[in-house]
């Protein structure tokens, strides 16, 4: 019958299937009787910015390993696994410990900061093997530390493989400087010098202009000619004398430290010196030369930088060794 009131049944399922349609009813979670209790939590913070580790996750340049520490869980017995290719493994070398940014300073052209609080750097040349036993020049790369044997810049030189190969040691260069970001703070430009005519020609005067930041010019390093010893004088970006740089006499690097020291104009006082460390026979065999950098720490932060410049110019000039080809020793 049409009339007929529907049964208790069938107005329960009438009552779920209108309880089922509702669009504006919120997912509401089942009470969940959990037996785990949460912990406190952790105090692990976000480091600085500027700060090694401080990149974005899945970032890190190659000179920087240790921006993503190996983590090990306390009271785990089942070792941690990284994705391939995308974390340091343990098996690798140490790790790079990097020089906490300074913060921003006034005067101060950005990426110098780090100069401005040191008053002594290391400049480690890295030891190429293959350089040796194949003869073929390959782009320099320096390590610049601190006294605590924390990295303060990486040098890498970007030169053809045509002009390192044929100018060799008198090859002109660009060196680029960059910090634990991987952001290039100073570029080196060195011109090509033609070394034919005679050595009181300024054309034949061995040049070296600083940049910083990359693209403006802080400054120039220019050879002088002498009968006997390095001279260097470091100039500001309108090429006016500001300090000189006297090197040793005859010999450069023969079984002893190789000293240049940095001057005033008048020659009366002096505020550096670049330092070239005997290694013993990896010194005369091979390029892994060790400069030890000496300035005064209230010494205006351009002219640490150029004290800095100079010191390549130096390495190139008397401390590179270009290997010899194989066929040249038969």
């Amino acid at each position: 019958m049409s009339g007929a009131a529907p049964s208790a049944p069938e107005q329960a399922v009438d009552k779920m299937e209108n309880q089922v349609r509702l669009p504006d009813q919120p997912d509401v979670p089942p009470a969940y009787n959990a037996h785990f209790v949460p912990g406190p939590p952790g105090s692990i913070a976000p480091p600085h910015a500027g700060y090694p580790g401080s990149m974005p996750v899945g970032y890190y340049t190659p000179q920087q390993s240790s921006a993503f520490p190996l983590y090990q869980p306390t009271g785990s017995n089942f070792p941690v696994q990284y994705q391939p290719g995308r974390y340091p493994m343990a098996s690798q070398s140490a790790p790079v410990v990097w020089m906490p940014g300074p913060t921003p300073m006034p005067n101060c052209p950005p990426g110098l900061e780090y100069l401005a609080q040191l008053d002594n750097i290391h400049v480690l040349q890295h030891f190429e093997p293959l350089e040796m036993v194949t003869g073929f020049e390959t782009n320099n790369r320096y390590d610049v530390k601190n006294n605590v044997n924390q990295m303060v810049y990486f040098v890498t030189e970007d030169t053809d493989d045509f002009t390192r190969n044929t100018y060799r040691t008198l090859r002109p260069f660009v060196l680029r400087v960059t910090d634990c970001m991987g952001r290039e703070v100073m570029t080196m430009q060195r011109p090509f010098r033609c070394t034919c005519c005679c050595f009181c020609c300024p054309s034949a005067r061995q040049e070296l202009e600083v940049q910083c930041p990359p693209g403006v010019t802080m400054g120039f390093v220019g050879e002088h000619w002498n009968l006997c010893r390095a001279v260097y004088s470091l100039q500001n970006e309108k090429k006016e004398n500001v300090l000189r740089v006297h090197g040793p006499c005859l010999t450069y690097g023969c079984g002893s430290d190789s000293v240049f020291e940095v001057k005033s104009l008048d020659g009366m006082s002096t505020v550096g010196s670049v330092t070239r460390k005997w290694n013993g026979v990896l010194s005369t065999m091979a390029d892994a030369d060790h400069f030890d950098i000496h300035f005064s720490l209230d010494l205006d932060v351009k002219m640490k930088a150029m004290i800095f410049g100079v010191c390549f110019l130096i390495d190139f000039m008397y401390f590179e060794r270009s290997a010899t080809p194989p066929h040249a020793r038969r």
